[in-house]
This record gives structure tokens, C-alpha cells and sequence, in this order.
């Protein structure tokens, strides 16, 4: 019998001058970045989380806390790969992923596909097993202002 859980993630950091604006493991050209103890990749973030508490195995923060100076301007990518890692060793594979970045600028549709193929590479998926979607939020709260990024992920594990 095959076993399955679906994991939920989320995480939003604010927009700040001065830091870039990685998402999806890719620096996207805007004048503001996102601002963190790590590289603040929201979208990895929201999918680590994703991962993790499918596997019933707590969230970022416990695994890679914000706390701890070894995590300082960490890549999220390998904190990802690492994430996978940990999911894999307890029998679990992933079925897919899909997300949400939810953000007023900058524009994201040209960049979505390259998120796809680096997210797909570092979790060893196929990029058809990696959703990515953009939206607004309408001009409304802090997102909205331009103020921040938030990002949105479920998953699908499965076991045999």
C-alpha cells in the first residue's frame, strides 16, 4: 500500500535596499531585495516548509534557525537540497510541488520557468513535477505596497 502526505508552506520577509532579489534559487533584476539571516529566497523557504512538515518533521526554523550564525547569508538552494535529503531518508519521495509567489512587483512570468528548472535540479524532480505561479495581491497590505514577498507551497509525498 502506498502511503501519502501533503505538506503546507509559507513565508513572506520584507523588501529592503541593498540585499538582491533571489527566488526560486534565481536573482532577479529589481532595486529592492528580500531581506533575511539567509539569502531570504522566499519561494525555497515556503517549499522547505512544504517538504518538512509532510514528513512530519517540523519546519525551517528548527532544521535551519535564524538564530544560529552557521545559517548567515546561507544559499537557500542548499538548504533545499539538504531538506531533500532528510525527506529522502526517511523513505519518502516527492510527487510534486506546487507554489505561489505572491509579490506587486517585479513582474515574474519571464523568470518562472528558469525557478522551475533550478528548483527541479536541486530536489532531483522533474521540472513537470514543479509548479510555479505568480500573482499579486491587489494593492492591498504590505505585500500589496510593495513592502514585501510572500510565497505559498504544497507538496505531495509518497512512500511505498
Amino acid at each position: 500500500m502506498k502511503k501519502i502526505r501533503v505538506g503546507e508552506g509559507w513565508d513572506v520577509h520584507a523588501l529592503v535596499e541593498g540585499r538582491p532579489l533571489i527566488m526560486g534559487g534565481i536573482e532577479v533584476p529589481f532595486h529592492l531585495g528580500l531581506l533575511g539571516h539567509s539569502d531570504a529566497d522566499v519561494l525555497a523557504h515556503a517549499i522547505i516548509d512544504s517538504l518538512l512538515g509532510a514528513a512530519a518533521i517540523g519546519d525551517i526554523g528548527r532544521h535551519y534557525s535564524d538564530k544560529d550564525p552557521q545559517f548567515k547569508g546561507a544559499d537557500s538552494m542548499v538548504l533545499l537540497a539538504d531538506s531533500v535529503e532528510k525527506i529522502k531518508a526517511l523513505g519518502w519521495t516527492i510527487g510534486n510541488i506546487d507554489s505561489t509567489i505572491i509579490c506587486q512587483a517585479p513582474k515574474l512570468a519571464s523568470f518562472i520557468p528558469l525557478m522551475q528548472k533550478r528548483l527541479a535540479q536541486v530536489m532531483q524532480i522533474d521540472e513537470q513535477d514543479i509548479n510555479v505561479k505568480a500573482k499579486t495581491a491587489e494593492k492591498m497590505g504590505p505585500v500589496g505596497e510593495g513592502k514585501a514577498i510572500e510565497a505559498r507551497s504544497v507538496c505531495l509525498l509518497f512512500k511505498n
